[in-house]
């Protein structure tokens, strides 16, 4: 019976070592993102829009696997800020389009030694980084399905 119970204990859960890795990694960022007056899913869609230069805030939501009640007041946030304008789309009026500003584009320039830093932060080889996240990515992949 000992058995059956070990399922339960909090060392023996596959979600857990996700949940506190997220939370530690997102408190190594924010020092670094305190610095540009942002938050780390601030940070996120910056990442998202400086790639694809605009995006729906369906898209922003599908990449970021966030719900649009999250999503909304952070675009919110950026947009007071100066960093993306939010505009409805000229062939469906339904769908928001988010785009950077000028500001948000130069945003840009400082965030760029972000990534290095925070290799920096964790005390972890480059080279294991890497192989660790080419691990995590087809297992998040499956569970995204």
């Amino acid at each position: 019976m000992a058995d059956s119970d070990d399922v339960l204990k909090l060392e023996n859960q596959l979600c857990f070592p996700f949940y506190a890795v997220s939370r530690l990694i997102t408190r190594h960022y924010q020092p670094l993102l305190e610095k540009l007056n942002l938050t780390y899913p601030q940070y996120l869609v910056l990442l998202v829009l400086w790639e694809r230069q605009s995006s729906s805030v369906t898209e922003l939501s599908r990449i970021l696997l966030l719900n649009s009640n999250t999503l909304t007041p952070l675009l919110k946030r950026l947009a007071a800020q100066g960093y993306i304008e939010r505009t409805r789309s000229d062939e469906d009026e339904r769908r928001v389009m988010i785009s950077l500003t000028e500001r948000g584009w130069n945003l840009r320039k400082e965030a760029l030694g972000i990534p290095e830093k925070l290799v920096a932060s964790l005390e972890y080889s480059e080279e294991d980084l890497i192989a660790l996240k080419k691990l995590i990515d087809p297992f998040l992949e499956a569970l995204k399905k």
